[in-house]
């Protein structure tokens, strides 16, 4: 059995800069509402403030053991990118991988932007270690970390709690029956019901719900449950947008591990989460000066950030390059 030093670990980032106009253009020939393109929503959850650099610059700062970092996208390169030969120079393991490459097989459902579409497909990244972590591309490191962190002899490293499903829990259930009495049909996508579906595949009686930090996976566990139900995998990649009829693809990741018992339970998150920046600007400078003094605290996610108000933006990027520019 190789030590927890000697197999190799690849880290995966999936991006969107949703304020491009090819991009905009591209979503407008898919979406039937036209004049959702510029609603909040849909900014939410395509638009950047080009943090993905930080996410990145976290990676090389704080796991040294990561040998390389893909970006998959969908024709784009962040701007910290563009200048194709300081990037070679400057992030020699850091690649683009475009939605054509992993969804050789499945071009019928491009283009997509859906990102547990797209995350169901990463296991096809070219050339990407048998062991890998997922960021999105508002998760970073705080601090150094260990190959440990994230997976022990081999296995996973699962953060999260058992949770019961939400028709086992009697005021989600009276809730559910009560919109399906009134034949409720504005039925959205619930990201904790993605994470709930996934379990169900696979016959569990409850389930792990993970929060806002890096998943480790395994691109061979993922393979082979595909190839055995290929249409499961076709399933959920044919959504261009996000549907109820979806799971979440690292929730499968950790229920498949689970279910073979080749996991590592920590119900410590060691999270560091930022949503509301409608908060006090004195609170936001606080917690930015107090979270790298908790040497638990390894990850950072702030969701959202493009909500954010310009000045409290501002000292929040200016605080991200002092953070991750330093050596």
């Amino acid at each position: 059995m190789l030590t927890d030093k000697e197999f190799l670990v690849d880290a995966v980032i999936t991006w969107v800069d949703g304020s491009d106009q090819m991009h905009k253009q591209k979503m407008a020939g898919y979406i039937k509402n036209k004049s959702l393109l510029n609603s909040k929503a849909i900014g939410m959850r395509y638009d950047q403030v080009n943090e993905i650099e930080f996410s990145v610059k976290s990676i090389l700062k704080y796991a040294k053991f990561v040998r390389n970092i893909y970006i998959v996208t969908d024709n784009q390169i962040p701007e910290f990118l563009k200048d194709l030969e300081k990037a070679k120079k400057e992030y020699p393991t850091v690649f683009i991988v475009d939605h054509k490459t992993i969804f050789e097989g499945y071009q019928q459902h491009l283009p997509t932007f859906n990102s547990l579409s797209i995350e169901s497909l990463l296991f096809k990244i070219p050339n990407l270690s048998e062991h890998f972590i997922y960021f999105n591309d508002d998760f970073f490191l705080l601090k150094n970390t260990v190959v440990t962190d994230f997976f022990v002899k081999g296995s996973p490293v699962i953060r999260g709690k058992w949770k019961l499903f939400h028709e086992d829990i009697w005021h989600k259930n009276i809730k559910y029956l009560f919109q399906k009495l009134l034949q409720y049909k504005n039925v959205r996508y619930s990201h904790s019901k993605g994470i709930q579906r996934a379990a169900k595949l696979l016959s569990f009686t409850k389930y792990i719900f993970p929060e806002h930090t890096p998943s480790s996976m395994r691109k061979g566990v993922l393979s082979k449950y595909f190839e055995e139900n290929s249409t499961v995998l076709l399933e959920n990649t044919k959504h261009r947008f996000r549907s109820p009829k979806q799971f979440v693809c690292h929730s499968l990741s950790n229920h498949l591990e689970i279910k073979q018992e080749t996991f590592n339970l920590k119900k410590d998150n060691q999270l560091i989460y930022f949503q509301n920046y409608k908060k006090p600007f004195f609170w936001i400078k606080f917690k930015l000066e107090q979270m790298t003094k908790d040497e638990n605290k390894l990850f950072l996610c702030m969701q959202s950030l493009n909500q954010c108000p310009e000045e409290k933006l501002r000292f929040i990027k200016s605080w991200l390059h002092k953070k991750y520019n330093s050596v």
